[in-house]
């Protein structure tokens, strides 16, 4: 399983025409999963990029993670 994350101000996930979801402030994340890995690789995987510190802190320090933030 591997993921691609991405910071994002604003996101959405369109098919042609119609937009099927949009996001604020947050995370975009493209996972590849193979027919090996299991349900509990997914929520690791999940719960890891969640708490990621890739968000800035009033200082300018990157040290919040998406939790703490409230991003989507």
């Amino acid at each position: 399983m591997r993921a691609v994350i991405q910071r994002v101000s604003k996101a959405s996930v369109s098919i042609g025409e119609r937009q099927i979801v949009s996001i604020g402030n947050g995370l975009t994340v493209f996972v590849g999963i193979e027919e090996a890995d299991t349900r509990e690789d997914l929520e690791w995987l999940g719960n890891k990029i969640i708490q990621l510190r890739i968000f800035k802190d009033p200082n300018g320090i990157m040290n919040l993670s998406a939790l703490e933030t409230g991003g989507e």
